[in-house]
């Protein structure tokens, strides 16, 4: 005799990869659905995230922007960037999407519960008023966390959770981390107006990418004024009476800052779930570990997202999170394919991404790699030094792209269309017989005719 469940699926966690896969299951469907979030509806994209941090992008390009014009011959009167004025709109946009999200998910017919679960149990949750309910399947989407190093979890610094958050703009700030996030922020806070260190403890910022990719990156950071410090790391932080903090490195130098942002990556928000109770198998670092179909060794129990630690990205979480709700309730059991993802960094100017590196297509293949470096024509003609980079590397004998770096002003938008023709498997020649669009950056795309090694 099958047990009576109350609801036939139940999402702990309300961001994007949860929200996806309980609205598919309940609308599309017709799954009895219900989801818990302790926080706020969206999730870290939407709430603390891509999206302030994108929106904080295009606040800190405008300043850079205004001094451009002045060079093109505008006149222009700078004054000094408003934070809070920014901050009150930010807030009311987010409040926004946060509607929006809860709406979507209730309009599709699911449940939400605005507080912590927890698992207790393969076909069980337990809500923080106590109530316990019994569900037939459970999805993990609960996402990732800031890391900080133990020694300095109680200085008072600020992650990427509490960034969007303060009421003022330092004067002086102390990034520390060589991510996505951490030269994000860096570059955020420099174009806003405050002296930024940026301090990362391996070799060059944005491992895992590219070299060439991650020295242009570098060199672009340091152009701007930002103090880009790398093979260093924090050995002391103190947080003084008047709120400064006192930071002293593995260089030996003691300064102070008005701020630090601990952007040292994030570890997948598993901890207190219930889920090695109910028997779920976890990886060394807290990642719930799954098979193609998002399904843990529990078989009621699955997990999307960054709590998983495949590739952390929004986009990622809500094709998961799609594909799970397909193949449990829909009966078309669906793989998402991880290769070839494009990515973006949105420093200044952007970085864009995907396929192999130069580094991994050389493990695998013989190569031929094709460089276009150059100052763009929008800011050679004031003198700016800034450089953009296109790189092609390319299998020598199928002559099929293996990958595409890019960092150039718009880089997160150029990807994504390459990253069409890289995942389809285009060529080299294809690329070539493509006729440029004249006079653009992207063309160089298709006009590297010789290979630079």
């Amino acid at each position: 005799m099958m047990p009576d469940f109350d609801y036939d699926l139940f999402v702990i966690g309300g961001g994007s990869g949860g929200v996806r896969a309980a609205r598919i299951a309940s609308s599309d469907y017709g799954a009895k659905v219900a989801m818990a979030e302790e926080y706020r509806m969206g999730g870290t994209c939407v709430i603390r995230g891509c999206v302030p941090k994108k929106l904080m992008v295009f606040a800190a390009g405008h300043g850079a922007a205004m001094d451009e014009g002045a060079a093109y011959g505008w006149q222009v009167e700078k004054g000094r960037f408003d934070w809070m004025a920014f901050r009150h709109r930010l807030d009311a946009e987010l409040n926004r999407l946060e509607s929006i999200y809860t709406r979507n998910a209730e309009s599709a017919g699911v449940t939400i519960f605005h507080q912590r679960a927890t698992v207790s149990g393969a076909h069980e949750v337990t809500l923080a008023d106590g109530r316990t309910l019994a569900v037939k399947h459970i999805l993990i989407a609960t996402g990732g966390t800031p890391f900080v190093p133990e020694a300095f979890r109680d200085a008072g610094a600020w992650t990427s959770n509490e960034v969007f958050l303060s009421d003022r703009l330092p004067a002086s700030i102390l990034v520390l981390g060589g991510g996505f996030i951490a030269c994000e922020m860096a570059g955020i806070f420099q174009g806003l107006g405050s002296q930024v260190t940026l301090m990362y403890r391996g070799r060059q910022v944005l491992r895992g990418f590219d070299e060439d990719l991650q020295e242009h990156v570098a060199a672009a950071l340091v152009g701007q004024g930002i103090g880009l410090e790398v093979n260093t790391d924090l050995t002391a932080l103190e947080r003084l009476e008047d709120g400064r903090f006192r930071a002293t490195d593995t260089q030996g130098r003691t300064r102070e800052f008005e701020a630090v942002l601990f952007a040292t990556g994030r570890t997948p928000n598993t901890a207190g779930l219930g889920l090695e109770t109910a028997g779920v198998a976890l990886g060394e670092g807290g990642e719930v570990i799954v098979d193609d179909y998002s399904q843990t060794n529990v078989p009621s129990i699955f997990a999307v997202g960054d709590v998983t630690n495949r590739i952390q990205l929004t986009p990622v979480a809500i094709r998961e999170g799609h594909a799970f709700a397909d193949t449990v309730f829909g009966g078309k059991p669906v793989k998402v394919d991880h290769s070839n993802v494009p990515s973006a960094v949105f420093t200044r100017p952007e970085a864009g991404s995907v396929g192999l590196t130069e580094a991994e297509a050389r493990k695998d293949h013989a190569v031929e790699v094709y460089i276009a470096s150059f100052r763009p024509m929008q800011t050679s003609f004031i003198g700016a030094e800034t450089k953009a980079l296109f790189k092609l590397v390319v299998d020598r004998d199928s002559r099929r792209v293996l990958g595409c770096h890019i960092v150039a002003p718009g880089a997160g938008e150029l990807i994504q269309i390459a990253g069409v023709a890289v995942k389809m498997g285009a060529t080299k020649d294809d690329f070539d017989a493509t006729i440029a669009v004249h006079p653009t950056m992207s063309e160089e795309l298709v006009l590297m005719k010789k290979p630079t090694r």
